[in-house]
């Protein structure tokens, strides 16, 4: 099922979100940027740079940056039909500096659950 993320009406971009844990209520699959999504690749940079993926040291600063800038964005997530999903986090890991774009995946946390009972069908 296409899911959509959106900051202020504005497509920031999609994902399947082919992976879930239900009981985490977690869902996460490959991201495929939107128009939008220049206006928030910005922040989601600041993790890959905080959480490198090679493994390298944490910059616990940075991340505490990261962290107050995605959550003052206010993104939401839709499903297919445009209904709204609750969340409780919307994170992209971009990690496409210097690599293609299957290094760009969306992982939320969503607490609603009329979206877990859907799925579940």
């Amino acid at each position: 099922m296409k899911h959509t993320v959106r900051l202020k009406g504005i497509i920031v971009g999609h994902s399947e979100l082919e992976h879930a844990d239900h009981g985490v209520r977690r869902a996460w699959g490959a991201f495929r940027p939107g128009m939008g999504y220049e206006l928030v690749q910005p922040v989601f940079q600041l993790f890959s740079q905080a959480v490198p993926r090679n493994g390298g040291a944490r910059d616990e600063a940075q991340l505490a940056r990261y962290h107050g800038a995605r959550d003052a964005l206010g993104l939401e997530l839709v499903d297919g039909a445009g209904r709204p999903i609750r969340t409780t986090t919307i994170h992209i890991a971009d990690y496409s500096a210097g690599a293609d774009d299957e290094a760009i995946e969306l992982d939320v946390l969503i607490s609603d659950d009329e979206y877990w009972e859907r799925r579940r069908v």
